[in-house]
């Protein structure tokens, strides 16, 4: 019989996503899958290519709050339990985690059985369930070749393999960008956090821009759903094109026609704006644990592919002005999308395939 992988990620896109794209790859090797999440990992796990998925018991606990970590244990240690029960009926040879709490338990048994265990860190910061293995596992795989947060000797011997990707967004390495002509195409993603000030602060930074610059633009935008109505009626105000929508499930295709991204800079996004070679504008989240997302964007800053633009300094004129100097400069852009992908690592599914391959009994 094929071998068996354990898949283990908390139940965010962030985590997901990653943890889907290895997934694949390792299926298409002939093995197979099985994924340990939580219910909120089943929203974005709808094409998780799993023979079946498990759900462990898991909870997490501020720090300082004494009674909330002693019962967050208890359901921690039901978790491991279960995991090991699991474990014991499907043999599998080799237990990967991405991180977040709900991959907790899944790892916790496989250290407990001896099994071989490989982590993998999304982000330029260690995430603290990250942080708390990666001394105890066998391997630690990591996106960024900074890894803030990490002891000396994590460091030393973690693989920098990148982010894995979704195929579709893989394939848009291999497509050329293309600098604006006549229209101008934007492309506004949100995210599940902070998304709300950019639902509510770029119509208004766009609006601001000059007339001719206006008439010229195609504004793809991601809005929080209370947000979505009030940004149309400032971009039909302001005469531009637009499509608001809460979520768009083919990103790919949409990064393939942007000419401008602006968005957070969660893992996730950095890896595929490395990967599609385009240009961005980054507003780190403020509250992101550990800063991570301010981590993440500078890997992109400082190979000039991405402006950076921290919270506390945003405001609709320095939107508008960022906006103004990029889109009227396609030279500017093009040496950006090249900066861009110049610190792309296309291939981290199959690297990091390669790397869970070799830890596996």
């Amino acid at each position: 019989m094929s071998k068996l992988a354990v898949v283990a990620a908390g139940g965010t896109g962030g985590h997901l996503f990653p943890a889907q794209a290895l997934a694949e790859a390792l299926a298409a090797r002939g093995w197979r899958i099985v994924l340990a999440t939580d219910e909120r990992g089943a929203l974005y796990a709808d094409k998780f290519p799993a023979d079946e998925r498990l759900a462990l018991s898991a909870a997490t606990a501020k720090a300082g709050d004494p009674i909330g970590m002693i019962k967050a244990g208890v359901v921690v240690a039901q978790g491991v339990m279960q995991a090991r029960a699991a474990f014991n009926r499907l043999n599998p040879a080799v237990v990967v985690g991405f991180g977040g709490y709900p991959a907790l338990p899944a790892l916790l048994g496989a250290l407990t059985q001896k099994r071989p265990t490989v982590i993998h860190e999304q982000n330029a910061v260690l995430g603290r369930v990250n942080r708390f293995l990666a001394p105890r596992v066998n391997e630690v795989a990591c996106a960024f070749p900074t890894l803030q947060m990490a002891k000396p000797a994590v460091k030393a011997r973690a693989h920098v393999v990148g982010n894995p990707v979704r195929p579709p967004v893989r394939a848009l390495y291999d497509v050329p960008y293309i600098p604006p002509e006549v229209q101008l195409r934007i492309l506004v993603t949100g995210g599940s956090q902070g998304a709300r000030l950019l639902s509510e602060l770029i119509p208004e930074a766009v609006a601001k821009l000059p007339e001719d610059l206006r008439g010229r633009l195609k504004v793809f935008q991601q809005a929080r759903a209370e947000s979505m109505e009030g940004a149309r009626k400032i971009y039909r105000n302001a005469m531009v094109d637009c499509e608001v929508a809460p979520f768009f499930r083919d990103m790919a295709g949409y990064l393939r026609q942007a000419h401008l991204v602006i968005g957070r800079s969660g893992a996730s996004t950095c890896t595929e704006l490395a990967v599609a070679g385009r240009p961005s504008i980054l507003v780190p989240l403020k509250i992101a644990a550990d800063d991570h997302q301010r981590f993440n964007a500078k890997l992109l800053e400082e190979a000039g592919g991405a402006a950076v633009c921290l919270e506390d300094e945003l405001t609709v004129d320095a939107m508008a002005g960022a906006l103004n100097a990029l889109l009227k400069d396609p030279n500017r852009l093009a040496r950006m999308a090249a900066g861009a992908r110049s610190v792309a690592k296309p291939d981290a599914a199959e690297d990091l395939a390669d790397l869970v391959e070799r830890t596996a009994r």
